[in-house]
């Protein structure tokens, strides 16, 4: 079989987002305030089911592997699965091993992540002000973060941190996060909100384009657009001043479906090809058949071919959710 994953537009498909949990040890503002279900133990993939899953997405052209969740470090026996699938590293099959936090637990982690080939992280991190942080994150304490992330540095990790960029609260936190980023040599991408899950309040209030916000950070530092690229939607910017980047995730002004290599796995075996569509393929019913080795690769491969065009999500966030299912179902 082509060890290359296409689907029916063309695009290769060669990222898989393995989410390893729907739980989280925070609940943003954005994300999780809601009436939250999470899903029962029983329909949660086992550490074996998701190396085996993922290393047939590998086998199938895979080429990187995001964990992450809810917070993929809340997961028990989560680093029997980093460590599992790492050696898809060490044979070449696989090119990066990487993972997404909210850097709660991190420092317990880091070296262990470090010693298993994972050499990047993304670190959602929206504000540097303790309140700011603690209401975002309904009580959430920004030293376990920024522990977190001075351990990962010290144990070799790049790390690039995320910053949700809410109307009201981003404008007064951009200037101070871009600063912390430049001063340790790391990666800054802000990301438009997006209409997924409900919330206490209206989405359409916090949403802010990218483009205001590119305006506010003119006023300090010279951006000097880029071609870089990790592997993502981020379009990146160089600050003049000082050498460093800045992304920008604009998911409703400026639609980025048509490079899109990507797709995400639950922590139940949903499959969703299209973080913006509710459609998925239920790898949980083919895992647990009784033979499921030949079939997997096969409904891999007709998912990716039916994978859709483009998200739903319109171009402004309304009152409604597009979507009922929550950000910390898929990771994002």
């Amino acid at each position: 079989m082509s060890q290359q994953l296409v689907d029916g537009f063309g695009r290769t498909i060669d990222y898989l987002r393995l989410s390893v949990t729907d739980r989280c040890n925070l609940r943003c503002s954005y994300c999780m305030t809601g009436e939250v279900t999470f899903s029962p133990r029983r329909d949660v993939l086992t550490i074996e089911e998701l190396d085996q899953l993922t290393s047939s997405f590998i086998a199938c052209g895979v080429r990187k592997v995001r964990i992450t969740g809810g917070e993929p470090l809340v997961r028990k026996g989560v680093m029997e699965l980093v460590r599992a699938l790492s050696r898809h590293l060490a044979t070449g099959a696989l090119d990066e091993l990487c993972l997404t936090t909210n850097g709660i637990l991190l420092k317990r982690f880091a070296r262990g992540l470090a010693d298993c080939g994972v050499r990047r992280l993304n670190v959602s991190l929206d504000t540097l002000n303790p309140e700011r942080f603690a209401a975002i994150t309904s009580g959430g304490d920004i030293n376990d973060v920024l522990a977190g992330i001075a351990a990962a540095q010290q144990a070799g990790l790049a790390i690039k941190l995320n910053a949700v960029a809410q109307k009201g609260c981003i404008e007064d936190d951009a200037e101070a996060l871009i600063a912390y980023a430049q001063e340790r040599g790391m990666d800054l991408t802000f990301i438009e909100t997006m209409p997924l899950g409900e919330i206490r309040t209206s989405r359409a209030d916090h949403y802010l384009p990218l483009s205001e916000l590119r305006q506010l950070i003119g006023r300090r530092w010279t951006l000097v657009d880029t071609d870089e690229t990790t592997g993502g939607p981020a379009r990146y910017a160089r600050i003049a001043e000082t050498g460093g980047r800045v992304g920008f995730i604009t998911a409703l002004s400026q639609c980025f479906c048509a490079g899109c290599n990507r797709v995400r796995l639950s922590a139940t075996g949903a499959l969703y090809t299209c973080l913006g569509h509710e459609d998925y393929t239920d790898f949980r019913a083919i895992l647990r058949s009784p033979r499921p080795m030949g079939s997997l690769e096969t409904a891999i491969r007709q998912a990716i071919a039916a994978k859709p065009q483009s998200h739903e999500f319109g171009t402004t966030p309304g009152d409604e959710p597009a979507l009922k299912r929550c950000m910390s179902v898929l990771g994002g």
